[in-house]
C-alpha cells in the first residue's frame, strides 16, 4: 500500500523519469548481472546524471529489488491461471504455453533474475518471493489433489514446477547459445519448442 501510495503522489514526469530508469537498469542488470553494474552505468544509458537517478532511486539494490519484484509479478500471473480443470494435463500444457510466451516477450526480466539467484539476492529477499510462495503453495496442493484423484500421473508436484520453470526459461537465459545453436528464427525457435515441450509433459503426465 504504501508503494501504491508513493506511486500515486509522483507527477506524470516523475513516474515517466522512474520507468525510463527502470528500463535502462533492466538492460544493464541483464547484460551485466548486478555486481558488474553501477549507478554510473545506468546513468550513461538513460543519457541522466548520476545525481539524477539518486533522486529517484537510494542506491542500485533499490532499482534492482525494485526489477525484481516486477519480475515475480509478472511470472506470478501465468502461475496463478492455471486453475482446477477436468483436464489437469492440458491446464499444465496451457501453463508451459504461457511460461514460453514469458521467455519469448519478457527475455531480459529472466536473465535478470537467473543472474540474481545465482549471485544472491542483494536485500528484501522475503518481501520479493513471499507472494511467489502463496501462489507456489497454492498450486503444489492442487497438482497433489489432481494426483489424488488419480487424472494425472503420481509426480512430485514441486519438481514437476520447477522442471516447466528449468526448460521454459531456458530459452531466455541462454539465448545467446540458443541462437548460435539453432537453425530456426526466433518465432519458429518458440513454436517448436511449444509442440516440443508440450508434448512431453503431455506424455509425462498422462495416466
Amino acid at each position: 500500500m504504501a508503494n501504491a501510495a508513493k506511486s500515486r503522489s509522483k507527477t506524470r514526469i516523475q513516474r515517466e523519469k522512474t520507468e525510463e530508469i527502470l528500463a535502462a537498469a533492466l538492460e544493464v542488470f541483464s547484460q551485466n548481472g548486478f555486481r558488474g553494474s553501477t549507478i554510473n552505468s545506468i546513468a550513461a544509458k538513460t543519457g541522466m546524471s548520476t545525481p539524477s537517478i539518486l533522486y529517484y532511486f537510494k542506491d542500485k539494490e533499490d532499482i534492482h529489488q525494485e526489477l525484481l519484484t516486477r519480475t515475480l509479478l509478472l511470472w506470478i500471473g501465468p502461475l496463478n491461471l492455471m486453475k482446477d480443470s477436468a483436464d489437469p494435463v492440458e491446464e499444465i500444457c496451457q501453463y508451459v504455453r504461457r511460461k514460453l510466451e514469458i521467455s519469448e516477450n519478457f527475455p531480459r526480466e529472466s536473465r535478470l533474475f537467473a543472474n540474481a539467484i545465482l549471485v544472491g539476492v542483494p536485500r528484501g529477499r522475503e518481501q520479493i518471493f513471499d507472494p511467489l510462495k502463496s501462489v507456489f503453495n497454492a498450486k503444489i496442493i492442487l497438482i497433489e489433489q489432481w494426483i489424488k484423484a488419480g487424472k494425472i500421473a503420481k509426480v512430485d508436484p514441486h519438481h514437476l514446477l520447477y522442471s516447466i520453470w528449468a526448460t521454459t526459461q531456458h530459452y531466455a537465459d541462454f539465448e545467446a547459445q540458443i541462437d548460435e545453436l539453432s537453425h530456426q528464427p526466433q518465432t519458429q525457435l518458440y513454436k517448436a519448442a511449444d509442440v516440443h515441450l508440450t508434448t512431453m509433459f503431455t506424455r509425462f503426465l498422462r495416466i
